[in-house]
């Protein structure tokens, strides 16, 4: 057994020393015998390459998709520290403006919208049980945003400045014109009965004249825009920017008489 081991090693052996022997002593065996060779050796090089790429690129998906997440989570994190920032900052503003409001007023929080789009109007967290009642004016620290029109125990329904039901007696604060201050259901309002020869300039501030049953003298209702000539011809309109964006409405103060 041990001999017919010993011959198998030589017969393999044998013909790779002959071949080493013809590569080294016979220069013209190397061509062949290289062109031999080089093929599986850029076959491995291709093998080892493709699955080092392959290993490069699953441990790059792996990173990838880890970081993807942690990136989710710092996102998540941001924007909530920056909405508690915001509404720490609106809270703010609302606190110094009910310190020096000379009336008693009630902070509330927008809810809801109403779906229809007929009226502008929105939903607040307090009510009755908490002195709310109709009639009541809501504003902000910039300046007039509506009337609550509807009461239960726990909330409200405040009808926007914008609303075509709500009218509101206001004056220019420069030349002291009078006028009624209309809702569009649009991002303006409307001041109307204004004579041909009123004094109202573009960019003159309104405010409420005190004429109105519960809306308090001096609230900032907005600013002149534009100025025209009603239909009739006999008496001129101003359009006013709201002071206060009714569209991005988060807290009220609800005025208590």
């Amino acid at each position: 057994m041990f001999k017919f081991k010993n011959r198998n090693i030589i017969y393999a052996v044998v013909p790779v020393i002959i071949l080493v022997l013809l590569f080294s002593f016979l220069p013209s065996f190397r061509a062949p015998l290289l062109d031999i060779a080089k093929h599986p050796y850029k076959v491995l090089i291709l093998l080892k390459r493709e699955i080092g790429g392959l290993i490069f690129f699953h441990g790059n998906l792996v990173r990838s998709e880890r970081l993807r997440r942690e990136v989710d989570l710092l996102r998540l994190k941001l924007n909530a520290a920056d909405e508690a920032y915001r509404e720490n900052a609106r809270l703010k503003n609302l606190l110094a403006f009910k310190q020096k409001v000379s009336y008693k007023v009630i902070a509330a929080r927008v809810v809801a919208r109403p779906a229809d789009s007929w009226s502008s109007a929105v939903i607040l967290d307090k009510g009755k049980h908490h002195g709310i009642r109709r009639g009541m004016v809501a504003i902000t620290y910039l300046g007039l945003a509506g009337k609550v029109v509807e009461v239960t125990e726990y909330s409200c329904k405040v009808m926007l400045i914008n609303d075509p039901g709500i009218g509101v007696s206001a004056i220019v604060k420069r030349s002291r014109q009078e006028g009624l201050v209309c809702g569009t259901l649009a991002s303006s309002l409307i001041m109307r009965y204004l004579p041909k020869d009123s004094d109202i300039n573009i960019s003159d501030l309104v405010l409420t004249s005190g004429l109105t049953e519960s809306y308090p003298k001096g609230l900032l209702i907005g600013r002149v825009v534009e100025i025209g000539n009603e239909f009739s011809g006999l008496s001129l309109y101003a359009v006013i920017k709201p002071a206060v964006d009714l569209t991005a409405i988060e807290e009220l103060l609800v005025i208590i008489p």
